[in-house]
Order: C-alpha cells, then sequence, then structure tokens
C-alpha cells in the first residue's frame, strides 16, 4: 500500500492501480510467453511524472515495465520480476507535423490510426510496416524496428530525435532536438545522431530495458500523387528474387512485399471462415505484390520510366513473371492491397493474424534473399517432425533497401486455448530457430527464449552490452528478465 500511495503522489490517484482485474490485463500478451502479474500499474501524462516514477523506482529497487501500446506480440512487455507496469497510453500528443521537413513529433501512447488520420487531413503519409494494429503504439513499432513494405533505402530508418528518461530518472534530448531552445530554435530534430555518440541506438530493440522515451521525431512523407498496383502468381520463390535482385536495386517499386497463400488469404478473408479456406486452396504458392508510385515531383514521368522498365525486364529477361493489375482469378484483389498496404489494420475487426485460429506465433529474421527458398525447406522439415501441416504456415518475405536484405517471417497459428497445441507450436518455433541460425539466418530483434539462444552465441557482444546496462542503469530497475538482463 505505501508503494501505491507514493506513487498517487506523482501522478494522481486515479493513475494508479493494483485492481486484479486490471493487473491481470498487463501480464499477458499475444506471445507464447508464460504470464506474470504486476503489482502495479501506473499511468503518468508528463515526462517529469515519468522521471519521478523511475527516481522512486531507483530509490525502492522496484522493476519498472514500460509500456506505450494497446497490443504487444514479443512478451518484452510482460513483467517477468513483477514490479510496476509505466503505462503511457496517456502520453497521445501529436505535437506537429511538419510538412517542410517531412517530420513528425508524437509521445508513446500515439497509435497508428490516430497518427495516419492526422497526417492524412496535411497530405502526409508514414511508411508503415506490414498491417499494423489500430491501436498499436507509432513509437513502439519503430522503436523495435519494425521493417517497412516500403524497400526504397531512404525510408529504412524513420527515427530521428527524441526526448528520453535514462533509467537514473534524469530527463535526456538526443540528436538535433538536443540544443538549446529545442523546439522553438531552427533546429528542427531531424538528425538523431549526436550530441557526443549515436544514443538512438542504445534504445532500439532494447525492449524497454535502457530507457523511456518520452517523444521521439520521425520522418515522414507526402502523399504519392499516382499509384499503380502490381501482383504477379508465384511457383518459383528463387525465380521471384532473382526478379527483384534485377529490379529493386534499380530503385523500382515503393511497397513490395511477398506474401504466400495463407498470410495472403488471412488478410484478404472477409467473412470467416469460408472465405480464407476458399482463397487458401485457390491462391498462387506465393504473391508478388509491388506499388509503383508518383511522388510530389513529376509524378507521371517517374511511373512512366518504372513501368517501361519493367515490361522490358519481364518481357527480355523474366518471361515467367506476369505482373498485372490483379491476381488471376481475384478480381479486385490490388485495389484493396492498395488501400490495405497504406493504413493501420481496421479497428473493428479481428487483427488478421487472429481471425483464423485466435492466435499466432510468428519466428523472423534477416536473411540474404537467395537463400529464403533454403529457409521454407528448414521451417517445412521441422514444422513436418512436428505433425504441423505445411500448408497451415503463413510466409511472409519483406525486401529491405531495394533487396540489399530481406525480413523473413513464418507465421505458426493456434488455438491460445489450447495448451497441447500452444506446446507444439513452442517446439516448433525453438528447433526451427536454432537450425535457421545454423545456416546463417539473422535474428536482429530476439524475443524470450530466442534472446538467451542469440545472446550464447555472441559472448563478446553480450559482455560489451550488459557493460553498458550497468552504466545507464546500476540497479536493473527497467525491465529486468529480457534480452540479456
Amino acid at each position: 500500500m505505501q508503494n501505491k500511495e507514493q506513487l498517487e503522489k506523482i501522478v494522481g490517484k486515479q493513475n494508479v492501480s493494483d485492481a486484479k482485474g486490471t493487473l491481470a490485463l498487463y501480464s499477458r500478451d499475444e506471445s507464447l510467453v508464460p504470464p506474470a502479474m504486476p503489482d502495479l500499474v501506473v499511468k503518468p501524462k508528463t515526462a517529469e511524472e515519468v522521471g519521478a516514477i523511475v527516481k522512486w523506482a531507483n530509490e525502492n529497487d522496484i522493476p519498472l515495465v514500460p509500456v506505450s501500446s494497446g497490443v504487444h506480440f514479443y512478451g518484452c512487455t510482460i513483467p517477468k520480476q513483477g514490479g510496476v507496469v509505466v503505462d503511457l497510453t496517456r502520453m497521445n500528443k501529436i505535437f506537429e507535423i511538419d510538412d517542410y521537413n517531412r517530420r513528425v513529433r508524437i509521445e508513446p501512447g500515439v497509435t497508428w490510426k490516430q497518427l495516419t488520420e492526422e497526417l492524412e487531413k496535411k497530405g502526409m503519409r508514414m511508411i508503415m510496416p506490414l498491417l499494423p494494429p489500430a491501436n498499436r503504439s507509432v513509437l513502439t513499432d519503430y522503436l523495435e524496428r519494425e521493417v517497412p513494405t516500403n524497400t526504397v533505402y531512404d525510408y529504412g530508418e524513420p527515427t530521428q530525435s527524441f526526448e528520453l528518461v535514462w533509467p537514473t530518472g534524469e530527463v535526456f534530448r538526443l540528436g538535433s532536438a538536443s540544443v538549446n531552445g529545442y523546439p522553438e530554435s531552427k533546429s528542427k530534430g531531424a538528425n538523431p545522431s549526436g550530441p557526443g555518440l549515436d544514443f538512438y541506438r542504445f534504445l532500439q530493440g532494447a525492449q524497454g530495458t535502457m530507457g523511456i522515451v518520452t517523444w521521439m521525431n520521425l520522418k515522414s512523407e507526402f502523399a504519392t500523387k499516382i499509384d499503380k498496383i502490381y501482383c504477379a502468381p508465384i511457383d518459383d520463390l528463387a525465380y521471384a528474387q532473382d526478379f527483384l535482385y534485377r529490379l529493386l536495386p534499380r530503385r523500382i517499386g515503393q511497397e513490395v512485399v511477398l506474401l504466400n497463400n495463407v498470410d495472403l488469404a488471412a488478410i484478404l478473408a472477409e467473412n470467416w471462415p469460408d472465405d480464407f479456406e476458399k482463397m487458401r486452396a485457390t491462391l498462387p504458392p506465393w504473391s508478388l505484390i509491388m506499388v509503383i508510385s508518383g511522388l510530389l515531383r513529376r509524378p507521371e514521368e517517374k511511373v512512366a520510366y518504372e513501368e517501361k522498365f519493367l515490361k522490358e525486364v519481364m518481357r527480355n529477361e523474366f518471361q515467367k513473371i506476369k505482373l498485372t493489375d490483379n491476381l488471376p482469378g481475384f478480381p479486385g484483389v490490388g485495389r484493396k492491397l492498395l488501400s490495405l498496404l497504406r493504413k493501420p489494420w481496421p479497428a473493428e475487426k479481428t487483427y488478421w493474424k487472429n481471425a483464423w485460429k485466435g492466435g499466432a506465433q510468428s519466428l523472423f529474421f534477416i536473411a540474404r534473399p537467395v537463400s529464403t527458398p533454403l529457409y521454407v525447406d528448414i521451417v517445412e522439415e521441422v514444422a513436418a517432425r512436428y505433425g504441423y501441416p505445411m500448408a497451415d504456415i503463413g510466409m511472409y518475405i519483406q525486401p529491405i533497401e531495394h533487396n540489399r536484405a530481406a525480413h523473413v517471417e513464418f507465421t505458426f497459428f493456434h488455438d491460445p486455448d489450447d495448451a497441447e497445441e500452444k506446446a507444439v507450436i513452442a517446439g516448433i518455433y525453438r528447433e526451427a530457430a536454432k537450425a535457421l541460425m545454423n545456416e546463417g539466418a539473422f535474428f536482429s530483434r530476439p524475443y524470450g527464449e530466442l534472446a538467451a539462444m542469440v545472446y550464447d552465441r555472441a559472448a563478446g557482444y553480450t559482455m560489451a552490452l550488459k557493460r553498458v546496462k550497468k552504466v545507464f542503469d546500476p540497479k536493473n530497475v527497467l525491465n529486468p528478465g529480457n534480452l540479456c538482463f
């Protein structure tokens, strides 16, 4: 009770809770990570309140778990050692939309729905990952380095400067937002580097262990003037990758994704389960979706150039690829996909990964595009040993930086209330990850069990990371139990 009363003095009585029903909401997420109950939930409104909470936690040796989103997938917000959940959803201001510098400054509680709707009014857009939930925190996705569907190099690092509270409670500003007088200064916070070190790298992928971000500057972009979507059925993944190697380094296309029949059916289905079952049975094994866009300047010329090059490559080098504005047998799919790729998943609809069986566990990593067929074979072999049909696995390949690399994602759908089925999925997840690592898959964002596996294989890096953590969080109060801490 004493802890609750002390926190109430910082944020107000109505913003602290120890109600069992409330605590239970924060004890689990969409992942397979076992649930764990916090002792309290506190909801600050300002950076000063966040700083005071962190200082209090240091004085009392109490773990803090920062949370800024309405939905979580990876287990990194489950309070594994109890303590206090710091819910940042009250901090949901969009401070400014700076179209001149193509920049937006937001607090951690701003959702994809909130931000995309406000940007649309200004003729702006965000470069988004694939179909984020409407109530998912934008800032969370960018801190977690979610991969955008746009392959253009310029958009690969949307994070700019931001403000954070270090694990000691000190408020700190990074990059060009650190100059005197910001945000009224001439600096607009568009550079993430400095002062001294590129501190923003400490926070990315850190799962809330290195600091609590209170606002962030992010790259935004002008809305496109012209969009043309192309789809192609793919039955030879290696051939499709050769095609993308030919196209994407020439900066052809904006959004470019490869989805297998299971994932695409789950995304497109309207009437469940009939639409889903029919579509996954009739869609091609893979579908390539590519959007060619005319931007702010000379949009017609840009689209004409890209279309000409695309047609020449298909005619002269890759005759098996047939890109059209629809998938054969599925009229209207192209138009629907274009709309989906530019907006978050609708709040009123069950999230596409949960619509089939109620739950899903995704295994994802970075790879060389040429190796993607090998990784498909590895997962198929592991799943077969567990009796999980390959026909039930969702697969998504996202080219990165003009196909220099690829984000590869396998999704295992399951009933979250079926303990036996969840155990099977956990076994596949664990065994497939080991096999994939042995073949060069790079797990740049390891969560849960994967974190231990990855850090066990990187002893030198792990030691350095622990030393950095000790400097910034000497009492280990921020999200203990995650990564290697």
